[in-house]
């Protein structure tokens, strides 16, 4: 479905009972909602999952750069506000995870807990953001897809059909959407928001992830007290794709907890 939010149309995938516990999923950079399917199809099952596409993704509208992941964030609380959710559960890979971050530090009160997979309190360093969204401005999309992708899944899962999928996604992705989000990363630092969030709270990682690597995981699961952190073998920095079943079972086991201690 589309929504129009103070001048801007965000597309939105909704699954699950409109009465379940809502679950909103943030996509990482350079892909869209469609990053969450295996999970979605799974969890839909027992929830209502709303997976927007962020500003400058997949099929919702773009706007200047630079952007800010407070931004990004009161975007995902527009969202929830015209699909009268009050409270809801949040996931959120890569950018995802930082916005994910920013919606509870702003509405604490609506949400219920937090699954950062593949993310940070930073992503570090400012001035790689900040060159990679002159790249695309100038040359677009394809000229960073190799070298994302590369990142993205661990080698042996280059040619797997799932991968092809993901750069399919990269390079339809706007090139100022891209660009606006990557500065949102480069001014990112999300320590003070985040340590003084009291909610549980579960941190994924692939093993093999570049980009935001388990020592990174590690520092964000120390912030937030009481934090559960998971390391996945054999992943890089999109395990929603390339351990789609290890995700959705984590997701599954940590949403199952929140739900009964309900």
């Amino acid at each position: 479905m589309f929504l129009r939010l103070s001048g801007l149309v965000v597309h939105v995938e909704i699954a699950g009972p409109a009465t379940a516990p809502a679950l909103l999923l943030l996509h990482s950079l350079g892909t869209e909602a469609r990053v969450w399917e295996a999970q979605a199809a799974a969890l839909a099952e027992r929830f209502r999952v709303i997976r927007p596409d962020l500003r400058g993704h997949g099929l919702t509208g773009t706007t200047p750069g630079p952007g800010s992941i407070a931004g990004l964030a009161r975007d995902a609380l527009a969202v929830l506000d015209a699909l009268a959710v009050d409270r809801v559960h949040v996931g959120g890979l890569s950018i995802g995870g930082l916005v994910a971050q920013s919606v509870a530090a702003l509405a604490p009160g609506r949400v219920r807990s937090l699954m950062l997979c593949d993310t940070a309190l930073a992503i570090p360093p400012p001035d790689f953001w900040r060159e990679r969204a002159a790249i695309v401005r100038a040359r677009g999309m394809a000229a960073i897809a190799d070298a994302v992708v590369s990142r993205w899944v661990t080698p042996g899962f280059l040619d797997d059909p799932s991968t092809h999928g993901l750069r399919t996604m990269l390079l339809r992705t706007d090139a100022e959407g891209y660009a606006a989000a990557a500065e949102a990363i480069a001014a990112a630092d999300l320590l003070a928001d985040t340590a003084a969030l009291r909610l549980p709270a579960l941190v994924l990682v692939g093993a093999q992830d570049p980009a935001t690597p388990p020592a990174a995981a590690q520092a964000l699961a120390a912030a937030i007290p009481g934090a559960m952190l998971e390391v996945i073998a054999d992943a890089s920095h999109i395990p929603t794709f390339e351990q789609a079943g290890h995700v959705t079972t984590a997701l599954r086991h940590f949403l199952d907890r929140m739900e009964a201690s309900a």
